[in-house]
């Protein structure tokens, strides 16, 4: 009989893990499940199903049923300006994604900014009022204390791109050292040999990681790394521009450039054409994100492609996960999933 499984190999309440193994699928498939999402086979749906049934397993949506602590409400959190959330490619396909999603469910999303302080705590005033099931946090800098906020109120929450090597929430991000290791093997392979670095935000992870695959482009090619021919940037297409006269400044003989976004990349342009400098006969540029600036460039430019809308995606089926577990926090901690995306090196004419 049913009522024989419904107790979990470690003798207490069943778990969304013990469901999973049972009906032979992974996590995110039975919060799927759990959650009405239509992307699941009838045939998977019926076996996740019969495992709940086996197990004795009350998900989520049934606690909601019983004790309505539910508002069936997702916080996508931007912790930035309004104004860099609009100029830059990379929110408005993280927002693609993650919609594409979540437009599967049930869920609602809202879409918050707390660029400032008086933003911040309103933001920590709504979220102590557990107005939201969950929350997606994205471009999260090293001293940003929205996570710990976050894990002190026991809300589930995914942000995209850990803020150090040793993040204790869930993240989604792409392989920034790798991406950043191509960018530079790519010019090295066409000739480059004094090639600069505009970096984003060095309180960014994801721009430390790229710094990272440069340096060990350039070591494992058997050159070394100049910090003359690195320059912090900030993702914004002026800082793009300071960074590019700084390094022009120092070192007028730079054969490349690297920058850490598109966006970036095109304020360097702007900066490489006022000097009389062709790309790429005189400097080669590359940039980050393919996004569509990339492409409509003049030249059109050679960009590192990280799957953005995917990263969306792959947050809301984390943070459905992480809503659907209802196992206290600290024993959900000890199984933190860091997911990492591959990045792709698009070739065009700027390199």
């Amino acid at each position: 009989m049913a009522s024989h499984g419904a107790r979990s190999r470690s003798g207490g309440r069943p778990t969304l893990e013990e469901v999973a193994a049972r009906a032979g699928v992974g996590r995110g498939t039975v919060s799927r499940v759990i959650n009405g999402s239509p992307r699941v086979s009838d045939a998977t749906r019926a076996a996740v199903e019969a495992a709940v049934a086996e197990l004795g397993y009350v998900p989520n949506t049934a606690a909601r049923a019983l004790a309505a602590n539910r508002t069936d409400a997702i916080a996508l959190v931007v912790p930035e300006p309004e104004t860099r959330f609009f100029a830059e490619p990379y929110f408005s396909d993280m927002l693609k994604g993650v919609g594409a999603e979540l437009s599967e469910t049930e869920m609602q999303l809202l879409l918050i900014f707390a660029g400032s302080d008086r933003e911040r705590r309103r933001l920590a005033q709504y979220l102590a009022a557990h107005r939201v099931d969950g929350v997606l946090l994205v471009s999260v800098h090293a001293d940003d204390p929205l996570p710990d906020l976050l894990s002190q109120l026991e809300i589930p929450a995914v942000i995209s791109g850990p803020r150090s090597a040793a993040e204790t929430l869930p993240s989604v991000d792409s392989d920034n050292y790798g991406g950043g290791r191509s960018a530079v093997e790519h010019l090295l392979s066409r000739g480059c040999r004094t090639i600069a670095h505009i970096t984003g935000r060095l309180d960014v992870y994801g721009a430390q990681r790229r710094v990272d695959g440069y340096r060990d482009a350039l070591l494992a090619a058997g050159h070394e790394v100049d910090e003359q021919l690195i320059q912090p940037g900030d993702f914004t297409e002026e800082g793009g521009r300071r960074a590019m006269t700084e390094l022009l400044a120092r070192r007028p003989d730079l054969d490349a450039v690297f920058a850490g976004s598109d966006v970036m990349a095109a304020g360097a342009r702007q900066v490489l054409r006022e000097e009389g400098l062709r790309i790429p006969d005189d400097v080669a540029l590359v940039g980050y994100d393919d996004s569509a600036i990339a492409r409509h460039m003049d030249p059109p430019m050679t960009s590192v492609r990280q799957p953005i809308e995917e990263m969306g995606r792959r947050m809301i089926d984390l943070l459905l996960t992480e809503i659907a577990d209802r196992r206290p926090a600290v024993t959900r901690e000890l199984e933190r999933r860091q997911v990492v995306l591959a990045t792709e090196l698009v070739t065009r004419t700027s390199s």
